[in-house]
C-alpha cells in the first residue's frame, strides 16, 4: 500500500514500470543492501541503519529523477527558510510537555511530618557492632548523624559502613527480614 502511495502523483496517470520494479526490489532488500544502494544513489555512505528511512530516501530520489524533483522556486524558498536568522532553536516553554505536566504539582507535606513508626524518637542513639567496631548513630528530627555528618537515611549510613547496599532498618536491627 505504501509503495503505491509513493509512486502515485495526482496529475500523472502513468508510472514508469522500471521505477516500480526498482522500488519493489528495494522493498525486499536488507539494511546492508539498502545502505549500499543509498551510496550508489546519493554518492555518499549512509549514516543511518533504519530500514524504512533508507527505503524512503532512496525511493524519493529515484522518483525525483524520473518525474522531476522540487521546482526551482521550492528550492529557493527552502534555502530562504534555512537561512532565516530568527529560526527558533527550541520550542516555547511547555511545548514538549503534556497539559497535565504543566499544572502545578501538589505540595507534599514536609518530610519531617511523616515519621516511620519503627524509628526511635529524635535524640535516641543507635549502636551496631560491625567487624569489631561500634557504629554509633544519633537519631535527629530530620535525619541521622554519624561521625559528625548528617545523613537522610539509615541505609546511607549502612552503605557507608559496609560498602554494600543495606536496608538501614534491618542493619540496625529495627526490623526483621521478611520471608515469604
Amino acid at each position: 500500500m505504501e509503495l503505491w502511495f509513493i509512486l502515485y502523483r495526482g496529475d500523472s496517470k502513468t508510472m514508469d514500470i522500471a521505477l516500480i520494479r526498482r522500488l519493489a526490489e528495494l522493498r525486499r532488500m536488507s539494511v546492508p543492501a539498502l545502505q549500499k544502494a543509498y551510496g550508489d544513489v546519493f554518492g555518499e555512505p549512509s549514516r543511518s541503519s533504519h530500514k524504512q528511512y533508507l527505503f524512503r530516501r532512496i525511493a524519493w530520489q529515484l522518483q525525483a529523477r524520473v518525474e522531476g524533483g522540487l521546482s526551482a522556486e521550492s528550492l529557493r524558498r527552502a534555502a530562504e527558510i534555512a537561512d532565516d536568522a530568527d529560526l527558533r532553536l527550541g520550542g516555547p516553554k511547555g511545548f514538549w510537555s503534556w497539559p497535565e505536566q504543566t499544572k502545578p504539582k501538589q505540595q507534599r507535606p514536609p518530610a519531617q511530618s511523616y515519621r516511620d513508626g519503627r524509628l526511635p524518637q529524635p535524640g535516641a542513639v543507635l549502636i551496631r557492632r560491625h567487624q569489631g567496631r561500634d557504629v554509633v548513630v544519633k537519631v535527629l528530627e530530620g535525619g541521622f548523624e554519624y561521625k559528625s555528618r548528617h545523613y537522610r537515611s539509615l541505609s546511607a549510613i549502612a552503605r557507608e559502613v559496609t560498602g554494600r547496599r543495606w536496608n538501614g532498618l534491618l542493619f540496625f536491627g529495627l526490623t526483621e527480614r521478611r520471608h515469604g
